[in-house]
C-alpha cells in the first residue's frame, strides 16, 4: 500500500483538534499507508464537521454514553456501551453530539484502501451503536502496534488494514452480504454481560426492550433472537428470573415488608410477586418469610 500516503490530523474531519479531546496516542509518524489510528478521551460536545476523504470508524472503549448524529427529523440517537461502533463514510459532512465523557479509538481510513478491497468504488454505511466483534478485534490489534510504536511491522499493519477494509466492505457497505438467517448467533460473552448488567442495575424499573437492544447495538428483534439463542430464554423471562431471585434474597435476609420487596424488584404489586414466585419457585413470599423464623 505504499502508493497511499500516511494520513495526518488534517484528515480527521477536525475531531482530533477539538479543545475537549485529549489524545493518549496515535499512529502518526509510524508510516502507516492510508491509515491514522488514535486513542483519546473526549468531553461532551455538539458540533458539525466538514467532509473528509477518509472513512471514520469509532470504537467506544467505555460507556454507556448517549450519542446523536444528524439534525432535525433525521437525528438518530443511541446509548452505546464499550465495544459499540460509530461509522461515518468519506466525503460526507458530520453532525454529531456526545452527551457524556468517553474514551474512544478512532480509525481514519483512506477511500483508496477500501476501494482496493472492494475492487470498485463503494459507499460505507452511516452506523451508530452497531457491534462487530471481528472489526473490534482488528482495531484493537492495530492499537497494540501503535501502543509500542512498532516501526518494523509495516507488513503486519498493511495486512490488518486490508482486513479492516475487507470487513467494512463485507458488512458495512452498499455491497454487504445479508447475514445468514437459518442459525442465529447468540450474544457474545461481553454483549451478554452488558445486557445483564443493565438488567441488574435497573431491576426495579420498567426497562424497555429498546434500551437493552441499544446497549449491544442490535435491533429489538435481533437482540431478542440473539439473547434467546445464548440463554435459552427471551429477555423478559430472563429478567423475571433475576427479579424473582432478588426478591427471594431480600425476603430471606431482610425484614422489609413484602409489598416493598415487590416494588424494589420490579413487580407490579405483591400479588404479582406471589404469582410469579409460585410459578417459578413453587413457593410464596409469605412462606419464604416465615421460614426465617
Amino acid at each position: 500500500m505504499s502508493d497511499v500516503r500516511e494520513l495526518d490530523v488534517a484528515d480527521t474531519l477536525g475531531i482530533l483538534t477539538m479543545p475537549g479531546v485529549v489524545t493518549e496516542r496515535t499512529s502518526r509518524g509510524l508510516g502507516w499507508s492510508g491509515l491514522l489510528l488514535s486513542v483519546q478521551n473526549e468531553q461532551p460536545y455538539e458540533a458539525d464537521f466538514v467532509a473528509s476523504n477518509s472513512h471514520l470508524v469509532i470504537l467506544h472503549l467505555d460507556g454507556l454514553v448517549e450519542v446523536s448524529r444528524g439534525r432535525g427529523s433525521r437525528t438518530r440517537t443511541r446509548t452505546i456501551g464499550a465495544g459499540g461502533l460509530f461509522m461515518h463514510p468519506a466525503q460526507r459532512e458530520l453532525c454529531v453530539a456526545l452527551r457524556g465523557p468517553l474514551r474512544t479509538l478512532h480509525m481514519y481510513l483512506d477511500r483508496a484502501v477500501v476501494r482496493r478491497a472492494a475492487g470498485r468504488d463503494v459507499e460505507l454505511s452511516e452506523e451508530i451503536g452497531t457491534t462487530d466483534p471481528l472489526l473490534e478485534h482488528l482495531l484493537l490489534s492495530l492499537d497494540a502496534v501503535a501502543k509500542v510504536r512498532a516501526t518494523a511491522s509495516q507488513l503486519y499493519v498493511d495486512s490488518l488494514s486490508a482486513a479492516v477494509a475487507a470487513q467494512l466492505v463485507e458488512r458495512h457497505s452498499n455491497l454487504r452480504r445479508a447475514e445468514p438467517r437459518p442459525l442465529c448467533r447468540g450474544l457474545a460473552d461481553r454483549e451478554l454481560r452488558r445486557a445483564t448488567d443493565v438488567m441488574q442495575e435497573r431491576l426495579g424499573e420498567n426497562l424497555p426492550l429498546s434500551e437493552l437492544a441499544s446497549v449491544v447495538g442490535l435491533s429489538e428483534s435481533q437482540f431478542t433472537r440473539a439473547f434467546k439463542a445464548r440463554t435459552g430464554e427471551p429477555p423478559h423471562r430472563y429478567l423475571m428470573g433475576l427479579r424473582t431471585n432478588q426478591a427471594r434474597r431480600l425476603l430471606q435476609t431482610t425484614d422489609l415488608p413484602i409489598v416493598e420487596v415487590a416494588s424494589l424488584c420490579g413487580f407490579a404489586n405483591q400479588e404479582h410477586l406471589t404469582r410469579v414466585m409460585r410459578a417459578r419457585l413453587g413457593t410464596t413470599p409469605a412462606v419464604l418469610r416465615r421460614s426465617l423464623g
